[in-house]
């Protein structure tokens, strides 16, 4: 799984708020695009921390000690997919990018319970890290985790005409150089009217920054890849798109032919 695209903001003082110190911006998996700080703590105080399962804060906790935690999905966006799952009845799914398993967790919780979902990432260690709290909420037997790139297993799928058209929903938030190529194979898996979400696709604002700006070497290896990949979904009459400002940017593509 590739870098994310932001890097959690550096904890500002703290101050006393409901009578507890806190800071803002410290949450691991930061990546609100708001250029408000106190906006955004006010969305996660009010509205996604009071509603968040006790497994995703807990996996969300362990995954602030992992020194790759800029690598998590937000809690804001966690609860996104959480809804978006329900929403469109999605029972058969698959994650392409897993690292500890929050926004796995998110899913599999809205699965269910004879949902399913094919995980995918290269770093097995990494998802392990999670794994207990997913067990303990009880969703574990919905995950098919596959260690290893992905193409190979997409490839391996499509070669079964049977898995043609067959999945509900996907999450991708991965190797960034490689998302059209899954894009392609991915249009083959999920069904007419099924989505694929795409993480990260504003790049950290880096986007609309002209090409000599200051950017971090990793904001700025895969900027173009992101810029590519969002003209291509857009003129792409095999979906319906829709560009949403969450966490660091997510692009849902619904299947229409």
């Amino acid at each position: 799984m590739a870098t994310t695209a932001t890097e959690a903001a550096k904890a500002a003082p703290a101050e006393q708020a409901n009578g507890e110190q806190k800071t803002r911006h410290s949450e691991v998996g930061h990546k609100s695009l708001l250029k408000s700080d106190d906006l955004y703590q006010y969305i996660l105080d009010t509205s996604v921390y009071p509603r968040e399962p006790e497994s995703m804060k807990e996996l969300r906790e362990i995954t602030a000690k992992h020194p790759w935690n800029l690598m998590t999905t937000s809690a804001d966006e966690g609860q996104f997919l959480n809804m978006l799952i329900k929403l469109i009845g999605a029972k058969k799914t698959m994650e392409i990018g897993v690292y500890t398993g929050y926004s796995l967790l998110a899913t599999a919780l809205a699965l269910p319970e004879d949902g399913t979902i094919l995980a995918m990432d290269i770093n097995r260690e990494n998802y392990e890290l999670g794994l207990p709290c997913i067990e303990k909420a009880g969703v574990a037997h919905k995950i098919d985790f596959r260690e290893g790139p992905a193409l190979p297993v997409l490839d391996d799928l499509i070669a079964d005409e049977k898995n043609h058209g067959s999945f509900d929903f996907v999450f991708v938030d991965a190797d960034k150089d490689n998302y059209l190529n899954y894009h392609e194979r991915l249009l083959k898996l999920v069904k007419l009217g099924g989505l694929i979400g795409y993480d990260n696709t504003l790049w950290n604002g880096s986007v609309v920054l002209p090409d000599d700006a200051p950017m971090r070497k990793y904001i700025r290896f895969y900027r173009d890849f992101v810029l590519v990949l969002n003209k291509a979904l857009a003129a792409d009459e095999r979906v319906e798109i829709c560009q949403l400002p969450v966490g660091d940017g997510v692009t849902l593509c619904r299947r229409v032919k």
